[in-house]
């Protein structure tokens, strides 16, 4: 025979009896158990509650304020960043050729100047020579061609001359016709004289500018073979690859015997003393940052380092609505290197602050968040600036010099409560 169901069975009869017979007797006992519960909360309500002044009749609510004096302090802006090499770039060869250099391998450190891929000339010493001598060839025709320029002239006067003489016979004939002392065929002979003069000065005309241009020919042709020179020496320049500016190989100079065209890239050169700390500043805070402040920032490996900001961009990235600025840092020893993550703060103007427990700070009706103060036994709401969290409180702006700040009571008042206060010392 089980005994768990007969044990079931008399328990729910016992709990029917009570509910049934005993009813009053067990509302009336849970009824006392409830009241002794709520005792001490009806008492600590009561304890809370707010009093009401015996000589006006006005319920007062009981706060604890703080005197708050405001102090100044260094404003602030933090970027999360990132460092940049100062200057970085690909050597490239400007001239084709094989390398005859020995590779320098990456991470040496090289300086301005220093050679770096040197490419085999070939035949262009033989090419300058042949240019070098073009040039005595092209000086000698010069005084050639400056001799012909007197003949010209020469031609051009006598030619002048026989024109001012057909004109005179030409006259004297006209008149004579015209006294009847010359035939019409002899007008028309000394007229024909004229332009055959006329045409004679043209052909010296012409032969003189022939001249002068043969002497502007000859002096092209000497430019032209200096430049010639001039070319072959700079090709020859091109054959040795040198370093624009002193930094670190980031790679292999070309190998030895390796074919090099223009545009070939010889070697990457990175310049990291100074480094470039780079970040990027909200809109909201850009117009805190001025060119030529100071700056520090915390590296990812711990290291600590300080310079100014160099650059601040006048337009935002389209994409983020953010400002780039660049902080020069000096790096001696090379031990920052280019891509490593910085947490940069750049230092602002700075503001007049109070420094208060965070657990004052609250909402009015309509969300915005700020404190209440004391004045006059009334309590008053007023919006706040968070400029800064720290572990001591919470620095705010937007009160005056002195305030009166209420730290505790201040959820259960409203603006123009009468309220008794309570100061506290402030922490040290």
């Amino acid at each position: 025979m089980r005994v768990t169901p007969v044990l079931i069975s008399i328990l729910v009869a016992a709990a029917l009896y009570f509910l049934v017979f005993e009813r009053d007797r067990l509302l009336s006992f849970a009824s006392s158990g409830a009241q002794d519960v709520a005792a001490p909360e009806v008492a600590e309500t009561t304890q809370d509650a707010p009093q009401e002044d015996p000589a006006s009749g006005e319920r007062v609510v009981s706060v604890v304020a703080l005197k708050s004096t405001a102090s100044e302090i260094d404003s602030a802006v933090l970027v999360r960043g990132r460092t940049e090499a100062a200057r970085q770039i690909d050597v490239r060869a400007e001239t084709s050729g094989l390398v005859e250099s020995e590779p320098l391998r990456k991470g040496a450190y090289v300086e301005q100047g220093q050679l770096l891929c040197e490419i085999d000339p070939g035949t262009r010493q033989t090419m300058l020579a042949e240019a070098e001598a073009r040039v005595p060839e092209a000086a000698a025709r010069l005084p050639e061609a400056q001799s012909r320029v007197p003949e010209a002239e020469g031609r051009l006067a006598e030619a002048e001359a026989r024109l001012e003489e057909a004109l005179i016979n030409d006259n004297a004939a006209r008149q004579l016709s015209e006294d009847g002392f010359a035939s019409t065929t002899r007008v028309a002979g000394t007229r024909a004289a004229v332009s055959s003069a006329r045409a004679g000065v043209q052909t010296a005309k012409a032969g003189l500018e022939a001249a002068k241009a043969g002497i502007q020919s000859a002096r092209a042709g000497v430019q032209a073979a200096e430049a010639s020179v001039a070319t072959a020496k700079n090709e020859i320049d091109r054959l040795d690859v040198k370093a624009p500016f002193s930094g670190l190989l980031e790679t292999d100079t070309a190998e030895l015997g390796s074919l090099l065209q223009p545009g070939s890239s010889c070697a990457t050169i990175i310049q990291l003393d100074p480094i470039k700390l780079v970040g990027f500043v909200p809109e909201g805070e850009v117009s805190k940052i001025t060119t030529g402040a100071m700056a520090g920032a915390r590296l990812i490996s711990g290291r600590e380092v300080q310079g100014r900001v160099t650059f601040l961009s006048r337009s935002s990235d389209p994409e983020t609505r953010t400002f780039r600025v660049e902080v020069q840092v000096p790096n001696p020893d090379l031990a920052i290197r280019d891509g490593q993550t910085a947490e940069i703060v750049i230092a602002s103007e700075g503001k007049t602050a109070h420094l208060i427990p965070a657990s004052a700070m609250t909402l009015n009706d309509n969300g915005s968040l700020g404190v209440r103060l004391a004045e006059d036994g009334k309590a008053i709401f007023k919006p706040v600036t968070i400029l800064r969290d720290t572990v001591d409180g919470v620095w705010v702006d937007g009160l005056g010099e002195q305030a009166d700040i209420i730290v505790v009571g201040q959820e259960y008042v409203i603006d123009g409560v009468s309220i008794d206060v309570t100061y506290r010392e402030a922490e040290g």
